[in-house]
């Protein structure tokens, strides 16, 4: 059962979905495995490719216009980062 809070009929917060879940627990073990080895980049895929998932639903059908920003700030935020480690 999802459950969310509202103020005055306006959600302000919700229970993570899994995209962002996924991304959460890729960045968890992004910072305990050491940097440099395979697990380490899968664990940064992982963030990123879930956060760019999520950021794109959040874009497309966030509930509100808050919910639409941060989703267009998440995929910002990974068209940044991706390109500076490009670099």
């Amino acid at each position: 059962m999802k459950r969310d809070l509202r103020i005055g009929g306006y959600i302000v917060g919700q229970s993570p979905n899994s995209p962002l879940v996924f991304a959460l627990v890729g960045l968890a073990l992004s910072w305990i495995l050491s940097s440099g080895s395979g697990a380490h980049a899968a664990a940064r895929a992982v963030f990123y490719i879930s956060l760019s998932v999520w950021a794109w639903l959040e874009l497309s059908d966030g509930v509100n216009g808050f919910r639409r920003v941060l989703g267009a700030g998440g995929l910002l935020y990974v068209l940044i980062s991706l390109t500076e480690n490009l670099e």
